[in-house]
């Protein structure tokens, strides 16, 4: 063998490792990403585009947000089409970890739901403390009320009020009772077309850029209170679960820097969400 022909082959062989070395680069990279199954409001106030720039900048992990209703949410992670779960009815979240498909849930951050409506207010609610009583009032007149039905967590907050109002909503869909099936900004819009009531979280709210004239008109009442859970979908369940990235991604939110990088968001000097992490429930 010349040595020509020896250079070459060990030309080509460094080239080769270089190819393996450039390969497996890449496939880290591309793997470096976490699904997180997320509520529409999260997306649509705005928040995830604040604080998750600044996660992957501090850990080099993307993360790639399918939002979507609370019960959907956890369907799809149930179904293993996901990492993290990031939602906001805590009912239905611990049962998800008691069934099994999530690890532990964490409390992550709060705001609340308000009700909002065109200023002309036809069922005469504005400055009710007791939403129920605002719902009561609503079917009495059958002023138009917009619902996502979507089972979402918003949706499923709004189904509680109709309950504590004595109200059969449902048996008024497609008269006053109007249901969208989508996702919080969509179900505004449409309201604000219809010149309808709806529930909504106060962060889509804020973020929300088409109010023409509706005004929030029920806030305050403890039964509007709007708490978020973060949970680890279980690896025992799926295997393809990104244990370390996903665990990653929840210890930076519930740690010091996400709570503060969730408290810095804010639209026109008001803070969308508040920190509140504890233990595991």
């Amino acid at each position: 063998m010349t040595k020509i022909h020896r250079r070459a082959i060990l030309a080509a062989a460094l080239y080769a490792v270089l190819l393996l070395a450039a390969h497996d680069r890449l496939v880290a990279g591309e793997d470096k990403f976490i699904i997180v199954q997320s509520t529409t409001s999260t997306q649509n106030s705005g928040l995830f585009e604040h604080i998750l720039p600044i996660f992957t900048k501090k850990t080099g992990i993307e993360v790639r947000v399918v939002a979507v209703g609370t019960g959907q949410a956890l369907k799809n992670a149930a179904n293993g089409d996901g990492d993290v779960v990031l939602v906001h009815s805590k009912p239905d979240e611990e049962k998800f970890v008691a069934d099994g498909w999530g690890v532990k849930r964490y409390d992550v951050m709060y705001n609340d739901f308000i009700i909002v409506g065109p200023a002309a207010d036809p069922a005469k609610i504005a400055g009710l403390k007791d939403a129920a009583q605002a719902f009561k009032q609503i079917a009495a007149a059958k002023a138009p009320f917009a619902s996502r039905a979507d089972d979402s967590g918003t949706n499923k907050a709004e189904i509680k009020l109709w309950q504590a109002a004595g109200v059969d909503a449902k048996a008024a869909s497609g008269s006053w009772y109007l249901e969208t099936g989508s996702g919080m900004g969509a179900t505004l819009n449409f309201a604000v077309g219809k010149e309808a009531y709806t529930l909504t979280d106060r962060g889509t709210w804020l973020s929300f850029a088409n109010k023409s004239d509706f005004k929030v008109l029920v806030e305050g009442d403890p039964k509007l209170f709007n708490q978020y859970g973060v949970i680890l979908v279980n690896p025992a369940k799926h295997p393809n679960v990104k244990v370390k990235e996903g665990q990653a991604f929840i210890d930076w939110l519930i740690g010091p820097e996400g709570q503060a990088a969730i408290a810095s968001y804010k639209i026109d000097g008001q803070q969308l969400f508040f920190p509140n992490a504890g233990p595991p429930s």
